[in-house]
């Protein structure tokens, strides 16, 4: 039997993203953003949402440009960090001693010691209720060499990324492979 729990903002799993930008002076700033995911693959795009509150927002809106960074769980301090305190008041790259490294594709900073790094511009935005939903288009994925497998693909046990559990409020990693996706169903197709 089933129990509704009402209208909340639980999905399994959420991303741990690590949004970078350039604010108005230059500083690199980072927030961390779980509300996200991929949104289409012609042209490969991403969508983020963030509140008009806060710092990446306005960066995002004068610069068109923003990186998603994905956080390996060796990083979970900082992510968390870049979570909790505002770029408005801090230097968060100074604070966690992180590299922020300019984009070579889009006006945003890329966080050098995480693994995956995703260059994104801005083609679609959209109000949601309190957050403005940004579509950026894949310009370029950058990837650690040591986190490819044979074939040139990020892998995701290399990776380590973190997932956001939103019922819990807590940070989890990646459990075991269960199938091949596209394979496994297809025994349902006979």
């Amino acid at each position: 039997m089933k129990k509704s729990i009402g209208s909340k903002t639980i999905a399994f799993p959420a991303p741990v993203f690590i949004i970078g930008t350039y604010c108005e002076d230059g500083r690199p700033n980072a927030m961390n953003v779980a509300w996200g995911g991929i949104c289409g693959s012609c042209p490969p795009a991403i969508a983020i949402s963030v509140r008009k509150q806060r710092c990446t927002y306005d960066n995002i809106m004068r610069t068109n440009a923003f990186t998603v960074n994905i956080p390996s769980g060796e990083f979970v301090k900082e992510a968390d960090y870049f979570g909790i305190v505002s770029g408005k008041k801090a230097d968060k790259f100074q604070a966690t001693g992180l590299t922020a490294v300019k984009g070579d594709k889009v006006n945003a900073p890329f966080i050098k010691e995480f693994p995956l790094n995703i260059e994104c511009k801005v083609i679609g935005i959209h109000e949601i209720g309190e957050h403005t939903q940004f579509v950026g288009e894949i310009m370029d994925i950058k990837v650690d060499q040591d986190c490819l497998d044979e074939d040139g693909t990020p892998d995701i046990s290399k990776v380590d990324p973190m997932i956001y559990d939103t019922a819990a409020s807590t940070y989890n990693s990646v459990g075991k492979m269960l199938a091949k996706a596209f394979l496994i169903g297809k025994e349902f197709a006979k």
